[in-house]
């Protein structure tokens, strides 16, 4: 687990300087573009600056790294380009240095670690500028992000080194080892009880950083994968009972304008001095992209059969054999958002775990509000086993090109099935091999 924090990982040098008297003196020259953990929150300002920076973190990983693995591994999304590393992922064929593997894997430690210094560092900070109020809420929004990191870490690679601390050298990360998956849910869950603590209640407008309802979206999320389905729905029901959010009636306007709609519990935001160049992977030569990432023929017949995916073959456009996804479509100036999670979400999430506690008419009820918005025809009946498939297919479908199909098989233990791989041990990607080089205590997954 060798990822300092690049304001961290900047050394001091000594330089030698001759004065015009020819006398000679040695300064220690401070980098200028990073500071040392231990002074880099003192005040309001630093403190700022802090959070900013681990929120920084989750959009390095989520403009491209993390949405790549929850879709190319699975059965929506092909590889079509000629990058090898792409192709390991579309065939579940993934080396220890595979590139996107290995990035999002440091990105979100380092994430992590940011999130870390602003937990370690902010506390002991007097600054009579900084409020209490937005103290507490600066520190649960770093609860959320640590938590957010460990949780998208556990789901990926299964149980991880639990690094609680600010890591400042590389002998600080020594002799931490492996935790279990349910340990690392388990810290996920800590974190996010403290998140929702801290956090502010949820205003109108803010929907790019973490609220209550943020915390408690991320918490369904985790039940869910934990099959703790009666917690799952609850804190599924608390987002969906919030006036804030609601599905938008035409299921394109989430991703086209305005941002920030009705649909988003939680994404990522971007700006023309701030890019999210992801659409460069899903668009053809002929508009600028490079068209590695291209929808399945499967899934192009699944969404535009309009029993389906009604209003949702929006997805995709062009024809032939050049039809590809458009949900990150801001080609001109790269300012699409990361969705992380959407009030849609919620509602299936709540399906589901209705549907697993034999719930079926509630189940039915939130399936359905989703089909509703997507003009597709209402499901009225079905068994459980029944009811449980349609609610995936349906995550399939309307989450196509987010970071969550490889991410529901392998939960629901369907990869084998959908995807032809049978061998549960290629279920989680490596740990990357320069890791289990450098640090004896890092042992790799099962296969590789």
């Amino acid at each position: 687990m060798k990822h300092l924090n690049k304001y961290i990982a900047a050394t001091y040098s000594l330089i030698l300087l001759l004065s015009v008297s020819s006398c000679k003196k040695y300064l220690d020259e401070k980098p200028n573009n990073a500071i040392p953990t231990e002074t880099a929150i003192t005040d309001l300002g630093t403190a700022r600056a802090a959070i900013l920076g681990a929120y920084d973190g989750l959009q390095s990983y989520y403009a491209a790294d993390y949405p790549t693995l929850g879709t190319i591994t699975a059965d929506n999304v092909i590889f079509n380009g000629t990058l090898s590393q792409y192709l390991q992922l579309d065939q579940n064929a993934v080396p220890t240095d595979n590139v996107i593997t290995v990035s999002a894997y440091q990105k979100i430690y380092s994430t992590i670690n940011s999130a870390n210094s602003v937990i370690a560092g902010l506390p002991a900070v007097s600054d009579p500028l900084l409020k209490p109020e937005e103290k507490n809420k600066i520190l649960g929004e770093a609860y959320f992000i640590r938590a957010l990191g460990y949780f998208d870490l556990g789901r990926g690679w299964g149980g991880v080194q639990l690094q609680l601390t600010p890591t400042v050298t590389v002998d600080g990360l020594k002799g931490v080892k492996r935790s279990t998956l349910a340990q690392t849910y388990d810290q996920v869950l800590a974190d996010l009880v403290r998140a929702e603590e801290l956090l502010p209640a949820d205003d109108a407008i803010t929907r790019n950083r973490a609220q209550k309802s943020t915390a408690r979206a991320l918490r369904a999320r985790l039940n869910l994968y934990r099959e703790n389905w009666a917690e799952a729905e609850s804190y599924a029901t608390q987002v969906i009972n919030n006036t804030k959010f609601a599905l938008v009636s035409n299921y394109k306007s989430f991703f086209t304008s305005p941002f920030l709609s009705t649909e988003s519990v939680f994404e990522l935001t971007f700006s023309a001095n701030d890019r999210n160049t992801f659409w460069n992977l899903w668009y053809p030569s002929s508009s600028g992209g490079q068209f590695t990432l291209k929808p399945s023929d499967a899934f192009i017949a699944k969404v535009n059969n309009p029993a389906i995916g009604g209003t949702r073959n929006s997805l995709i456009a062009g024809s032939g054999t050049t039809v590809y996804g458009v949900l990150y479509n801001t080609s001109g100036v790269s300012i699409d958002p990361s969705y992380v999670i959407r009030i849609a979400e919620l509602y299936l999430i709540r399906a589901e775990a209705r549907a697993q506690q034999n719930n079926l008419t509630g189940a039915l009820e939130d399936l359905n509000a989703i089909r509703r918005r997507a003009q597709v025809g209402q499901l009225l009946t079905g068994t459980q086993a029944q009811v449980l498939q349609a609610i995936a297919d349906e995550n399939s479908i309307e989450f196509a090109f987010e970071a969550h199909r490889w991410f529901d098989l392998v939960r629901t233990r369907q990869a084998g099935v959908a995807l032809g791989l049978t061998n549960t041990n290629y279920w989680l990607f490596p740990i990357p091999y320069s890791d289990i080089l450098s640090d004896p205590d890092v042992v790799q997954n099962p296969g590789y």
